[in-house]
């Protein structure tokens, strides 16, 4: 789930197909809409992941495992970087698929945005899964 800054400074949250890739997170969106505004206008972003999340009901507590990243967002304006993260996302969900993968990145190329953020500060996991690693 991708966390801006929205109109009238309300947060805004949206959940995006991603991959994390060299300490970065990479999305696809479309050119226009309310979270590339959002983006021109405030590059801080939160980023958050669930991974796992086990009721424990006679410990009254979960086991989770989540992430929560901090950063900068940017709209990846070099078509080399744009086309690099365009296929690093396209091959996490196809990855069987080659020659699938890049014609789909030839049709719709000119018509998306890839979306980076640079993670700066990552936290959150519970302390049982902590202990449970030790």
């Amino acid at each position: 789930m991708l966390a801006i800054t929205g109109d009238e400074e309300y947060p805004y949250a949206v959940p995006l197909s991603y991959v994390y890739y060299d300490n970065k997170i990479y999305f696809h969106s479309a050119k226009a809409g309310h979270k590339i505004d959002a983006i021109r206008k405030n590059s801080k972003a939160s980023f958050c992941v669930i991974e796992q999340d086990n009721i424990i009901p006679e410990e009254y507590t979960t086991y989770f495992r989540s992430v929560i990243v901090f950063g900068k967002i940017r709209i990846l304006e070099d078509e080399n970087e744009k086309l690099k993260a365009l296929e690093i996302l396209a091959e996490k969900y196809s990855p069987e698929q080659e020659e699938g993968r890049l014609q789909e990145i030839k049709k719709g190329f000119k018509h998306l945005y890839m979306i980076e953020l640079v993670i700066e500060h990552i936290a959150k996991e519970s302390i049982e899964l902590v202990r449970a690693r030790k």
